[in-house]
């Protein structure tokens, strides 16, 4: 229970970038305090104690604006930012390392009982205001960008906007998959946004993750045919850039490397 909670926190801190320190997290964070009622809620309702999980959903919702059915089942080191107004359904699967903005659903479309709710994969983010509908699946990886309306099995890897949500993007992409590979070692993920999205602040950090893999790959063609000539250079790998030093959270440059 307790590592459970030690991973809920530090989550936080990994996606959040104005979480500051422990306290904080524990008291002003709805998110986590949702996903704490949920895990007590989700072994009550598979004790028997129906009635008693119910409750403990509904006092959650009040307190923290996130609505949880006890029946859902919530992976490991599951972040809800902002989460005001998210729901999530009764039948409904989430894995590890998902990401919900505020205003997300994962619902169903029909009033038959049974399975009626998404299954979302590991490292799933989903974006502000966006809707996941029906007994669908969405593979590893997926984004959801903000408001798309989600309503058929989206494949690992690809990213899905739109209403309905069509998917304009799949990491076998070259681009794309370098772009989610720059934003990773910068420690950003921007609400699920892509290129494709109508947003010009989206636009200009898509055009400066391209943009630094293009200066990254540079230096090390510089620092190769220096090399060759005879310089005296460091020609190995540049080392990957930890999202502390972006911050300016460390003074000492030299342990930003992870390399």
């Amino acid at each position: 229970m307790f590592q459970r909670l030690r991973e809920d926190i530090q989550c936080v801190f990994e996606r959040d970038p104005a979480a500051r320190n422990t306290l904080e997290v524990l008291t002003a964070y709805p998110g986590l305090h949702a996903i704490l009622f949920h895990r007590i809620n989700h072994a009550l309702w598979n004790r028997g104690f129906k009635w008693l999980a119910r409750m403990g959903s509904h006092i959650g919702r009040w307190l923290t604006g996130i609505e949880i059915h006890p029946g859902a089942r919530i992976g490991r080191r599951f972040f809800i930012d902002h989460g005001m107004g998210v729901v999530i359904g009764e039948t409904a699967e989430i894995g590890d390392d998902c990401t919900l903005y505020h205003g997300v659903t994962l619902g169903g479309t029909s009033w038959n009982k049974g399975k009626r709710h998404p299954t979302l994969g590991n490292d799933v983010v989903v974006g502000a205001g966006a809707k996941i509908l029906g007994p669908i699946h969405l593979g590893d990886g997926v984004r959801v960008g903000s408001n798309a309306v989600v309503l058929k099995d989206i494949p690992a890897g690809s990213t899905v906007v739109g209403i309905p949500g069509r998917v304009v993007a799949h990491k076998k992409d070259e681009i794309t998959r370098r772009r989610h590979e720059t934003a990773k070692r910068l420690g950003f993920d921007a609400y699920g946004a892509t290129q494709d999205m109508p947003d010009p602040v989206a636009n200009a950090i898509n055009s400066m993750l391209d943009h630094i893999h293009l200066m990254d790959k540079r230096m090390d063609e510089l620092s190769h045919e220096l090399k060759r000539l005879g310089g005296h250079v460091d020609d190995s790998h540049l080392p990957d850039i930890a999202p502390e030093c972006i911050e300016g959270i460390v003074d000492d440059k030299s342990s930003c490397s992870n390399g």
